[in-house]
Protein backbone atom coordinates (compact mmCIF):
# COMPACT_ATOMS: atom_id res chain seq x y z
CA UNK A 1 0.00 0.00 0.00
CA UNK A 2 1.16 3.50 -0.84
CA UNK A 3 -0.21 6.70 0.75
CA UNK A 4 0.66 10.18 -0.50
CA UNK A 5 -0.19 13.23 1.63
CA UNK A 6 -0.01 16.51 -0.28
CA UNK A 7 0.24 19.73 1.73
CA UNK A 8 -1.24 22.01 -0.94
CA UNK A 9 -3.95 21.66 -3.58
CA UNK A 10 -1.42 22.26 -6.35
CA UNK A 11 0.70 19.44 -5.01
CA UNK A 12 -2.32 17.14 -4.95
CA UNK A 13 -3.10 17.96 -8.58
CA UNK A 14 0.52 17.35 -9.56
CA UNK A 15 0.41 13.94 -7.90
CA UNK A 16 -2.80 13.00 -9.72
CA UNK A 17 -1.35 14.13 -13.04
CA UNK A 18 1.76 12.02 -12.46
CA UNK A 19 -0.05 8.86 -11.35
CA UNK A 20 -3.53 8.03 -12.64
CA UNK A 21 -3.78 5.04 -10.29
CA UNK A 22 -4.06 7.25 -7.20
CA UNK A 23 -7.36 7.10 -5.35
CA UNK A 24 -8.28 10.34 -3.58
CA UNK A 25 -9.61 9.83 -0.05
CA UNK A 26 -10.82 12.21 2.64
CA UNK A 27 -12.47 10.53 5.63
CA UNK A 28 -11.53 7.10 4.30
CA UNK A 29 -14.78 5.52 5.49
CA UNK A 30 -15.55 3.84 2.17
CA UNK A 31 -12.00 2.50 1.92
CA UNK A 32 -12.39 0.79 5.29
CA UNK A 33 -15.67 -0.85 4.23
CA UNK A 34 -13.87 -2.72 1.45
CA UNK A 35 -10.57 -3.11 3.32
CA UNK A 36 -10.69 -6.92 3.50
CA UNK A 37 -11.79 -7.33 -0.12
CA UNK A 38 -8.88 -5.63 -1.85
CA UNK A 39 -5.20 -6.28 -2.36
CA UNK A 40 -3.14 -3.82 -0.31
CA UNK A 41 -0.31 -4.14 -2.83
CA UNK A 42 -2.47 -2.38 -5.42
CA UNK A 43 -3.85 0.28 -3.06
CA UNK A 44 -2.53 3.74 -3.96
CA UNK A 45 -4.15 6.47 -1.87
CA UNK A 46 -4.02 10.25 -2.10
CA UNK A 47 -4.85 11.42 1.42
CA UNK A 48 -6.49 14.85 1.22
CA UNK A 49 -6.93 15.32 4.97
CA UNK A 50 -4.01 17.81 5.25
CA UNK A 51 -6.02 20.12 2.95
CA UNK A 52 -8.87 20.55 5.39
CA UNK A 53 -8.38 24.33 5.65
CA UNK A 54 -8.50 24.67 1.85
CA UNK A 55 -11.18 22.13 0.93
CA UNK A 56 -13.15 21.79 4.14
CA UNK A 57 -15.30 24.89 4.57
CA UNK A 58 -18.86 25.16 3.32
CA UNK A 59 -20.24 28.43 1.97
CA UNK A 60 -23.87 29.50 1.97
CA UNK A 61 -24.91 32.55 -0.07
CA UNK A 62 -28.22 33.94 -1.30
CA UNK A 63 -27.76 31.99 -4.53
CA UNK A 64 -26.09 28.71 -3.65
CA UNK A 65 -24.58 26.34 -1.11
CA UNK A 66 -21.05 25.17 -1.82
CA UNK A 67 -19.67 22.15 0.00
CA UNK A 68 -15.91 21.83 -0.08
CA UNK A 69 -14.45 18.45 -0.94
CA UNK A 70 -13.69 17.79 2.74
CA UNK A 71 -17.01 19.04 4.10
CA UNK A 72 -18.38 16.27 6.31
CA UNK A 73 -21.93 15.15 6.92
CA UNK A 74 -21.70 16.56 10.44
CA UNK A 75 -20.62 19.97 9.12
CA UNK A 76 -24.06 20.18 7.51
CA UNK A 77 -25.90 18.79 10.53
CA UNK A 78 -24.17 21.35 12.77
CA UNK A 79 -25.13 24.36 10.64
CA UNK A 80 -28.61 25.73 11.45
CA UNK A 81 -28.48 27.96 8.34
CA UNK A 82 -27.75 25.04 6.01
CA UNK A 83 -30.26 22.68 7.59
CA UNK A 84 -32.92 25.37 7.28
CA UNK A 85 -32.13 26.11 3.63
CA UNK A 86 -31.59 22.45 2.63
CA UNK A 87 -33.41 20.28 5.18
CA UNK A 88 -33.05 17.04 3.26
CA UNK A 89 -29.26 17.29 3.38
CA UNK A 90 -29.37 17.15 7.15
CA UNK A 91 -31.97 14.39 7.11
CA UNK A 92 -29.84 12.24 4.82
CA UNK A 93 -26.65 13.03 6.76
CA UNK A 94 -28.22 11.68 9.94
CA UNK A 95 -28.89 8.40 8.11
CA UNK A 96 -25.24 7.90 7.12
CA UNK A 97 -23.91 5.67 9.87
CA UNK A 98 -23.22 6.69 13.45
CA UNK A 99 -21.73 10.01 14.51
CA UNK A 100 -18.22 8.59 14.06
CA UNK A 101 -18.93 8.19 10.34
CA UNK A 102 -20.81 11.49 10.09
CA UNK A 103 -17.83 13.42 11.44
CA UNK A 104 -15.35 11.75 9.06
CA UNK A 105 -17.32 10.91 5.92
CA UNK A 106 -17.58 13.62 3.26
CA UNK A 107 -20.22 14.50 0.67
CA UNK A 108 -17.58 14.51 -2.05
CA UNK A 109 -16.37 11.10 -0.93
CA UNK A 110 -19.92 9.78 -1.21
CA UNK A 111 -19.98 11.02 -4.80
CA UNK A 112 -16.51 9.71 -5.58
CA UNK A 113 -17.16 6.22 -4.19
CA UNK A 114 -20.14 5.88 -6.53
CA UNK A 115 -22.18 3.38 -4.51
CA UNK A 116 -25.65 2.72 -5.98
CA UNK A 117 -26.96 3.00 -2.40
CA UNK A 118 -25.38 6.38 -1.59
CA UNK A 119 -27.72 8.45 0.58
CA UNK A 120 -25.75 11.68 0.19
CA UNK A 121 -25.72 11.48 -3.60
CA UNK A 122 -29.46 10.82 -3.55
CA UNK A 123 -30.27 14.18 -1.95
CA UNK A 124 -27.55 16.16 -3.71
CA UNK A 125 -28.86 15.02 -7.09
CA UNK A 126 -32.44 15.90 -6.18
CA UNK A 127 -31.25 19.38 -5.19
CA UNK A 128 -29.70 19.72 -8.67
CA UNK A 129 -26.09 19.74 -7.48
CA UNK A 130 -23.08 20.35 -9.71
CA UNK A 131 -19.72 18.64 -9.19
CA UNK A 132 -16.71 20.95 -9.56
CA UNK A 133 -13.58 19.20 -10.78
CA UNK A 134 -10.10 20.65 -10.99
CA UNK A 135 -6.91 19.51 -12.67
CA UNK A 136 -3.72 21.29 -13.67
CA UNK A 137 -5.52 22.20 -16.90
CA UNK A 138 -8.32 24.05 -15.11
CA UNK A 139 -11.88 23.59 -13.87
CA UNK A 140 -14.79 21.50 -15.13
CA UNK A 141 -18.36 21.62 -13.83
CA UNK A 142 -20.56 18.54 -14.27
CA UNK A 143 -24.22 18.24 -13.24
CA UNK A 144 -24.38 15.42 -10.71
CA UNK A 145 -27.18 13.73 -12.65
CA UNK A 146 -24.72 13.40 -15.58
CA UNK A 147 -21.72 12.36 -13.50
CA UNK A 148 -22.21 8.58 -13.49
CA UNK A 149 -21.91 6.47 -16.63
CA UNK A 150 -21.99 2.97 -15.09
CA UNK A 151 -21.49 1.01 -11.90
CA UNK A 152 -18.81 2.98 -10.00
CA UNK A 153 -17.87 4.65 -13.30
CA UNK A 154 -17.86 8.43 -13.67
CA UNK A 155 -16.86 11.13 -16.11
CA UNK A 156 -14.01 12.23 -13.83
CA UNK A 157 -10.64 11.79 -15.48
CA UNK A 158 -7.75 10.34 -13.41
CA UNK A 159 -5.97 13.70 -13.22
CA UNK A 160 -9.07 15.50 -11.93
CA UNK A 161 -10.06 16.03 -8.32
CA UNK A 162 -13.48 16.83 -6.89
CA UNK A 163 -12.89 20.11 -5.08
CA UNK A 164 -16.46 21.22 -4.36
CA UNK A 165 -20.18 20.58 -4.82
CA UNK A 166 -22.47 23.51 -5.62
CA UNK A 167 -26.22 23.47 -4.99
CA UNK A 168 -28.52 26.27 -6.18
CA UNK A 169 -30.87 27.94 -3.70
CA UNK A 170 -34.43 27.88 -5.02
CA UNK A 171 -37.94 28.10 -3.68
CA UNK A 172 -39.23 24.54 -3.40
CA UNK A 173 -42.88 23.48 -3.41
CA UNK A 174 -42.19 19.90 -2.39
CA UNK A 175 -39.22 18.05 -0.90
CA UNK A 176 -39.33 14.56 0.55
CA UNK A 177 -36.71 12.01 1.58
CA UNK A 178 -37.43 8.41 2.48
CA UNK A 179 -35.08 5.51 3.12
CA UNK A 180 -36.05 1.86 3.48
CA UNK A 181 -33.54 -0.34 5.30
CA UNK A 182 -33.33 -3.39 7.51
CA UNK A 183 -33.64 -1.09 10.53
CA UNK A 184 -34.30 2.57 11.23
CA UNK A 185 -30.63 3.65 11.44
CA UNK A 186 -27.07 2.53 10.67
CA UNK A 187 -28.15 0.58 7.62
CA UNK A 188 -27.57 0.55 3.88
CA UNK A 189 -30.59 1.42 1.73
CA UNK A 190 -32.75 -1.25 0.23
CA UNK A 191 -34.63 1.57 -1.47
CA UNK A 192 -34.08 5.30 -1.18
CA UNK A 193 -36.08 8.09 -2.74
CA UNK A 194 -36.10 11.88 -2.86
CA UNK A 195 -38.77 14.00 -4.52
CA UNK A 196 -38.17 17.69 -5.09
CA UNK A 197 -40.24 20.21 -7.02
CA UNK A 198 -38.92 23.73 -7.52
CA UNK A 199 -39.02 26.43 -10.17
CA UNK A 200 -37.05 24.15 -12.50
CA UNK A 201 -39.62 21.36 -12.24
CA UNK A 202 -39.71 17.87 -10.76
CA UNK A 203 -36.75 15.71 -9.78
CA UNK A 204 -37.38 12.20 -8.54
CA UNK A 205 -34.14 10.50 -7.55
CA UNK A 206 -33.70 6.92 -6.34
CA UNK A 207 -30.92 4.71 -5.03
CA UNK A 208 -30.35 0.96 -4.73
CA UNK A 209 -32.46 0.25 -7.82
CA UNK A 210 -29.94 0.83 -10.62
CA UNK A 211 -26.16 0.61 -11.18
CA UNK A 212 -25.88 4.14 -9.78
CA UNK A 213 -28.06 6.75 -8.09
CA UNK A 214 -30.30 8.09 -10.84
CA UNK A 215 -33.22 10.30 -11.74
CA UNK A 216 -36.53 8.77 -12.82
CA UNK A 217 -36.92 10.94 -15.88
CA UNK A 218 -39.94 9.20 -17.38
CA UNK A 219 -41.75 9.53 -14.07
CA UNK A 220 -40.70 13.18 -13.77
CA UNK A 221 -42.10 13.84 -17.25
CA UNK A 222 -45.39 12.21 -16.29
CA UNK A 223 -45.67 14.45 -13.23
CA UNK A 224 -44.87 17.52 -15.31
CA UNK A 225 -47.63 16.56 -17.74
CA UNK A 226 -50.13 16.19 -14.89
CA UNK A 227 -50.46 12.42 -15.16
CA UNK A 228 -52.99 10.94 -12.74
CA UNK A 229 -52.01 7.50 -11.45
CA UNK A 230 -54.85 5.17 -10.56
CA UNK A 231 -52.71 2.74 -8.58
CA UNK A 232 -49.10 1.86 -7.76
CA UNK A 233 -48.98 -0.70 -10.58
CA UNK A 234 -49.20 2.13 -13.09
CA UNK A 235 -46.23 3.79 -11.47
CA UNK A 236 -44.26 0.56 -11.42
CA UNK A 237 -44.80 0.06 -15.16
CA UNK A 238 -43.56 3.57 -15.85
CA UNK A 239 -40.54 3.13 -13.60
CA UNK A 240 -39.41 0.15 -15.67
CA UNK A 241 -37.92 2.65 -18.13
CA UNK A 242 -35.92 4.38 -15.38
CA UNK A 243 -34.64 1.67 -13.03
CA UNK A 244 -33.01 -1.76 -13.15
CA UNK A 245 -33.11 -3.30 -9.65
CA UNK A 246 -31.25 -6.53 -8.88
CA UNK A 247 -31.36 -9.30 -6.30
CA UNK A 248 -28.58 -9.01 -3.73
CA UNK A 249 -27.80 -9.78 -0.11
CA UNK A 250 -30.01 -6.93 1.14
CA UNK A 251 -33.14 -7.43 -0.94
CA UNK A 252 -34.72 -8.62 -4.18
CA UNK A 253 -35.42 -6.75 -7.39
CA UNK A 254 -39.14 -7.45 -7.04
CA UNK A 255 -39.25 -6.06 -3.51
CA UNK A 256 -37.38 -2.92 -4.51
CA UNK A 257 -39.60 -2.15 -7.49
CA UNK A 258 -42.79 -2.85 -5.54
CA UNK A 259 -41.81 -0.76 -2.51
CA UNK A 260 -40.62 2.14 -4.63
CA UNK A 261 -43.82 2.30 -6.66
CA UNK A 262 -46.00 2.09 -3.55
CA UNK A 263 -44.00 4.78 -1.74
CA UNK A 264 -44.41 7.12 -4.69
CA UNK A 265 -48.10 6.37 -5.07
CA UNK A 266 -48.97 7.05 -1.45
CA UNK A 267 -46.79 10.17 -1.31
CA UNK A 268 -48.55 11.52 -4.38
CA UNK A 269 -51.96 10.63 -2.94
CA UNK A 270 -51.15 12.60 0.21
CA UNK A 271 -49.46 15.60 -1.42
CA UNK A 272 -51.26 15.78 -4.79
CA UNK A 273 -54.74 14.49 -3.89
CA UNK A 274 -55.90 14.30 -7.50
CA UNK A 275 -53.70 11.21 -7.87
CA UNK A 276 -55.65 9.23 -5.32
Amino acid sequence: MRVLRPTTLNEALEMLAADGALRPIAGGTDVLVSWHDQSKDDLNLLDLSPLRDRLGPLQLTDDFLELGALTTYYDVIASPEVTSAFPLLAEAARQVGAIQIQTRGTWAGNIGNGSPAADGVLVLMAYDATVILQSQAGFTEVPLDRYYIGYKQTVRRPEQLIIAIRIPRRRREHEWFHKVGARSALTISKVGIVVVKDEQGWRVVVNSVAPFVCRCRAFEKALTNGKVFQDSKEIRQLLDTDIAPIDDIRSTARYRATVLSKLLYFWLAENLPQTS
